[in-house]
Order: structure tokens, then sequence, then C-alpha cells
């Protein structure tokens, strides 16, 4: 069995759109014994939500309020992103944290709340999926310190050094989202640092996906996870075995309250 790490994941919506409120969420996690905590990232959502906070001016009162907690956005939607601004946003939020983000990432969706069309984005996933897969492209030149030289279909970046770097080395950690039985999200994770497998519905399908990552990664020797969003009920004991390194646990984005998440938090991380 895989030694599994705790984190909350955690919407940041109406009680939780205060980052000062979730800063003080995150120093009681981390005295608590937790290992993470990460948050949504949405510019809306649909009713009754009606208050949401930005996850990256959250991620920085996260990283100012503890010493050892890894965080991060999960998951952005990197199409909606300039590469070029979450570069320079994560390499100060990984020496603000002395190390410790891990960028979280996927094609985002227009289901939930229409944010995609209701801001003129991209609506295609395949082209969305494109403009994902450039962006990454242009992180980790841009994380490498050296000056980065992109010209693709979407994006440009024309000899910039993105100075100074991340801590973490190579670069901060990419966790890449997906649904099971899409095969193009566990390729992408695999060229990159974790899977985010949403939408579970047992342990044996995270049994196969962990068999196709293992696969596909045959040739790599760098530390991989497997980040699995479970509710704060649920046995994440036979996903371990299956394969995952990190349970994160999920709240219903439409009634999360600080009460609930302090309930959680204060029943402590699962053991081992």
């Amino acid at each position: 069995m895989t030694t599994l790490q705790s984190a909350l994941w955690l919407p940041i919506f109406d009680d939780l759109a205060d980052p000062v409120a979730v800063a003080r969420l995150a120093a009681e996690a981390e005295e608590a014994g937790w290992h993470g905590m990460f948050v949504w990232d949405h510019v809306r959502w649909r009713e009754p939500v009606r208050q949401v906070a930005d996850p990256w001016i959250t991620l920085a009162a996260i990283a100012t309020a503890t010493e050892n907690l890894r965080f991060g956005p999960m998951v952005t939607p990197l199409a909606r992103r300039r590469p070029t601004k979450v570069a320079r946003e994560t390499a100060t939020l990984d020496r603000l944290s002395g190390g410790r983000l891990t960028l979280g990432v996927g094609l985002g969706s227009n289901r939930f709340a229409e944010e995609l069309s209701a801001t003129g984005e991209e609506l295609d996933d395949r082209r969305r999926g494109r403009m994902l897969d450039e962006s990454l492209q242009i992180l980790t030149a841009a994380w490498s310190g050296e000056p980065v030289h992109h010209h693709s279909e979407h994006y440009t970046v024309d000899g910039i050094s993105f100075l100074p770097t991340p801590i973490q080395r190579p670069g901060v950690p990419v966790w890449a989202a997906g649904f099971p039985g899409n095969l193009r999200p566990p390729r992408r994770a695999a060229r990159h640092d974790g899977f985010f497998p949403v939408n579970l519905e047992h342990p044996d399908q995270l049994a196969d996906i962990a068999t196709t990552l293992t696969a596909l990664r045959q040739h790599s020797t760098t530390p991989f996870d497997i980040a699995v969003p479970l509710p704060a009920n649920a046995d994440p004991a036979p996903y371990a075995k299956a394969g995952a390194t990190w349970w994160l646990v999920e709240f219903v984005p439409d009634t999360v309250t600080l009460d609930q998440v302090r309930g959680v938090l204060r029943d402590g991380p699962v053991e081992g």
C-alpha cells in the first residue's frame, strides 16, 4: 500500500470566499497534521453560490499563514489564463512559500456555471487541450530560467527570461486532471509530476489508471503522485492500495461552510 498524504480541497465560495478565513483554516490544518490544502479555480459558480474568491490571492494567504503545508490550485484551466502571467505567479508563490506549490491543471468546463461562454473563452475541448499543452511547454521553459522562445498556434514568447525561478527544481510540480476512460489526460500527466482523476467511482478504476501511468512512465525515475478526491466519510485505504499517494477531502460546493471544513479538519488526516 502506498503511503497516503491528506489534504483539504476547498471550493472557495461564499463562506470560504474570504482569504483571511481560509488562511486561518490552513494554519489550523497544518497544526492538526494535514499535509496539504488545495483550492478551486473559478470565476463564478451556479446558484445559490454568489461569492467567489480569487485562487491566487487565496494561495498567497495560505503560503504566508503556514510553514510546511503543500498547496496549490486544483485545478486551474490554463486555456483561460495567459501562460506568461502564470509563469510569474507560480515562481513568485513558490518562493513565497519556500518551495511548497503544486500546480494542478486541466481543461476546465462550461457545464457548471457557463463561465467560459459568459467570458468569451474557447469552448472546444480539443482546442483548449492544445492550449493547455502549449501553456505547459511555456511554463516548463520559463521555470528553467533560460530565455523562452515559443511560437505556436496560440502563444508567442519571444526571448523572455523568467527570473527569479521557482525554488523547486526543475520547476513547480504539475498534476494534470482528467476523467477515467479518457486517454489524453494520463498521457499529459505522465509527462509531468502527477495525475488528478476526477469522478472516480471505485478503486478498480484507479488501479487501471495506475497501471496505464506506470507503462507510460516506464523510463522515468522521478517521483509521481496520484491525488484522489473523496468525501470525508470515505475510506481512502482501497485507493491507496490501488496507487493513490494523496487523498483530497472534497466538499459540496453549493453548501460548504467554514464550520463544516473546520469539523473535518479537527478530525485529523488519515493515518499512514
